[in-house]
């Protein structure tokens, strides 16, 4: 069944967390997502500071990788979150972006880190001893969590757009998550990588659901929504961008964004993206556009939309407001 969810960057105050959560908590969104995104706080703190105030929505983080967190503290974190959650909850696992910039090393490994930690996870969650070993990760025999299990198991999403992890998630996970993307015509690609996995252990093809997110700027201006857009994607599409196997993009464009990004140059950057390319990377403009760019989506196949912040033009509460009242009941026959 279509769902759209939203998802909050983690760089806010803790009464700002709770504010939001308040807010969303009037609307009808099946899943409220923060990310992991370095330098920012880490998805656990700012989940538990939302999860009094929500009652409708599952919550989970989008994602988590590895390299930051150990699969031991995922697997804690995301059981004490489980435990206050109201309306369930998820674990979103990804490579992680910008790794390096922030002094964080990647694993040698990072595919197998990713099988490993989902491995790791559901052990610690059974009750069972967690003695593992693995080419990434060893935990010793006698090692079991030392906390309340979750009552019910948590859902893991894949956050990737590449071959071999959705391979792998087509054999662990419950969902893949295309970071970064509003295009459509990526979805049959991403079905594929998927299906191999998928193919490999039996399951039926189909089983793994796919969602989509990226940034959102909406506001009854739709101008200015998607002149504030075009200014966010100039971080992340230099690196979402040559993802997508369903777009050219010239490289000469891709180092230009770069050079903007790097050095914060944003207007310069936002110029030199076209509203084809917008579109397939963000999600902006007035309500009409966004309830267009959704029911896209959801006719290729997509799962899960997940509308990324900003949100709003100058307040994220106004775009949040919009899509509250506008965009969301007139998806709502995607899912009813």
């Amino acid at each position: 069944m279509p769902t759209v969810s939203i998802a909050f960057q983690t760089n806010k105050r803790a009464s700002d967390y709770i504010a939001l959560a308040k807010l969303v908590n009037q609307y009808d969104f099946a899943t409220v997502s923060v990310y992991c995104d370095a330098p920012y706080h880490t998805s656990y703190g700012p989940l538990l500071l939302m999860a009094p105030h929500i009652t409708r929505a599952r919550l989970g983080c989008a994602a988590v990788s590895p390299a930051r967190m150990a699969p031991i503290d995922i697997a804690a974190d995301a059981a004490l979150l489980a435990d206050v959650a109201q309306a369930g909850t998820y674990v979103g696992i990804a490579r992680g972006a910008w790794l390096a910039d922030h002094g964080i090393s990647e694993p040698s490994k990072p595919i197998q880190a990713i099988r490993e930690t989902i491995a790791i996870m559901r052990l610690l969650w059974s009750g069972q001893s967690a003695g593992y070993a693995g080419q990434c990760y060893q935990i010793a025999p006698h090692v079991q969590a030392g906390y309340p299990l979750p009552s019910q198991p948590i859902p893991i999403m894949v956050g990737t757009w590449g071959r071999g992890l959705c391979a792998v998630a087509g054999e662990l996970a419950d969902e893949v998550k295309v970071g970064g993307s509003a295009n459509p015509a990526v979805v049959p690609f991403i079905r594929d990588y998927i299906a191999v996995g998928e193919k490999k252990v039996g399951r039926a093809i189909g089983s793994v659901k796919i969602a989509l997110g990226a940034v959102t700027v909406v506001d009854h201006d739709r101008v200015l929504a998607r002149a504030m857009a075009r200014q966010a994607a100039v971080l992340y599409l230099p690196v979402v961008a040559p993802l997508d196997p369903s777009v050219q993009v010239d490289p000469e464009l891709i180092r230009r964004l770069q050079h903007a990004a790097d050095s914060g140059d944003f207007a310069g950057g936002a110029s030199l993206i076209s509203d084809e390319l917008l579109d397939k990377f963000a999600f902006s403009g007035n309500a009409t556009d966004i309830i267009q760019q959704c029911e896209q989506l959801f006719a290729a196949g997509v799962e899960r939309i997940e509308l990324g912040t900003p949100h709003g033009v100058s307040v994220a509460a106004t775009g949040i407001d919009i899509i509250g009242k506008q965009v969301l009941p007139a998806l709502r026959t995607w899912w009813e």
